[in-house]
């Protein structure tokens, strides 16, 4: 049996018990990652590269950052300013995903939503809905705001290698030209229709860190000053990753560190806040995502794909189903690796047909950050699978009916801006 055959097999068991779930989603990811090693497709070492990829680092240190705001009571101080102005939970839904959409613009999707989670359950406990409902919403708008600029995602700068390798660029907001009413279409939708799909969990999480502690009368006000200020120098810090050369795994871990030698989060709870379940299902799936890479699987999925359409495919059409690909695979892989796979092939399908290839590159980009569907899509949805209480079903049914907007905005405004033949 082939690698590619045996990765497509792996591939299809982690789909199938993604979605049953009859046993746990960590357990299913490091099946799939040992399996992949015993079988020999990847080497230990690739195999298990993935729990010291910078996003895991930067869970275990944001877990931390997180877990200290949460533990002093700052989290829920915020979240009562918060919702002192957003008074319903769809008001409080549209201020979440409009500020975490922003930002995520200019920062880290990952870094956005790691820093606002626990503001956002913060918010939760004190204006009383489920945290559930809220935490979906944030790591959504954080795929979303991506498409804001051309910094907002890894993905959105590997789009813009492809061009120049070719004899043009992206200006630094094009994106925005889809990204912005993607975003501005998103929060509108979940605030009339998509708050119907959220998950409501009223006992979710309940062994994590965040319900551990309710009474925080206690705690001494400069633990509560100072866990918030370590929090803005660690964002201030992740702002000017580029200018201060330090990645944002390690402003993270400086973050963290700071906590603990300060005393405002002992190292017991530092350790208890660290979800060891989204360490193993993201550090886990990673091998998967480089299995479909190395042996060319993902490769042959898409080329098989693109192969259906004929010789001579409508413009339009081929960038329909540019999206919809790296929609699928973008929820099984990262989007970077995605967009990687498929700028390639979709530069040159367009060059072949003697068409402008920025569509479908725009395409490859916005299709890569729809990882709506599934917990393991971006490592923000990871991240929240323990503290939302999530099932495998929760993001389907919540994120398909999202990348479905996403689809028809998209396919509307791209032909519009960026003509197949100028």
């Amino acid at each position: 049996m082939s690698q590619v055959t045996i990765t497509l097999l792996f591939l299809l068991f982690a789909i199938v018990m993604f979605m049953w779930e009859k046993i746990p989603l960590g357990l299913t990811s490091m099946i799939v990652c040992v399996g992949l090693v015993v079988t020999g497709v990847l080497d230990w070492k690739t195999a298990f590269s993935g729990f010291i990829d910078s996003n895991v680092i930067l869970f275990v240190a944001m877990f931390i950052v997180g877990g200290a705001l949460f533990e002093t009571g700052m989290a829920n101080k915020i979240g009562g300013v918060v919702t002192h102005f957003a008074k319903t939970e769809k008001q409080l839904i549209v201020a979440i995903m409009l500020i975490v959409g922003v930002m995520s613009g200019f920062l880290s999707n990952t870094g956005t939503a790691a820093i606002l989670i626990p503001v956002v359950i913060g918010i939760a406990a004190k204006s009383g809905y489920s945290r559930s409902r809220l935490l979906m919403p944030l790591v959504f708008a954080a795929a979303m705001g991506g498409n804001l600029s051309l910094i907002g995602a890894p993905g959105n700068m590997i789009a813009q290698s492809q061009m120049e390798s070719i004899g043009l660029k992206f200006g630094f907001f094009d994106y925005a030209k889809v990204g912005v009413p993607i975003l501005i279409v998103g929060i509108i939708y979940f605030a009339l229709i998509g708050y119907k799909f959220l998950p409501n969990k009223t006992d979710a999480a309940g062994d994590s860190i965040y319900d551990e502690v309710q009474d925080f009368c206690n705690v001494p006000k400069w633990k509560q000053t100072l866990s918030l200020v370590i929090l803005i120098l660690t964002l201030l810090g992740m702002i000017f990753e580029e200018q201060i050369g330090i990645k944002l795994c390690v402003t993270g871990c400086v973050g963290a560190i700071a906590l603990i030698l300060t005393g405002v989060i002992s190292e017991k709870d530092a350790l208890l806040s660290i979800d060891l379940k989204t360490i193993f299902l993201f550090g886990g799936t990673l091998s998967l995502a480089a299995a479909l890479d190395q042996t060319g699987a993902g490769e042959l999925i898409a080329d098989k794909v693109i192969g259906l359409l004929g010789k001579n495919p409508s413009p339009y059409v081929l960038t329909f189903v540019i999206f919809m690909l790296c929609c699928v695979l973008t929820n099984f892989m990262s989007n970077t690796a995605t967009t990687a796979l498929m700028a390639p092939i979709a530069v040159s399908i367009a060059q072949g047909m003697g068409a402008d290839p920025s569509a479908v590159l725009m395409a490859c980009v916005i299709g890569g950050s729809c990882a709506y569907a599934t917990p393991i899509g971006m490592p923000a949805n990871t991240m929240v699978v323990t503290a939302g209480g999530y099932t495998f079903k929760d993001y389907a049914k919540a994120g398909v009916p999202l990348i479905l907007v996403s689809t028809v905005v998209s396919m509307i405004l791209l032909p519009i801006f960026y003509p197949f033949f100028p």
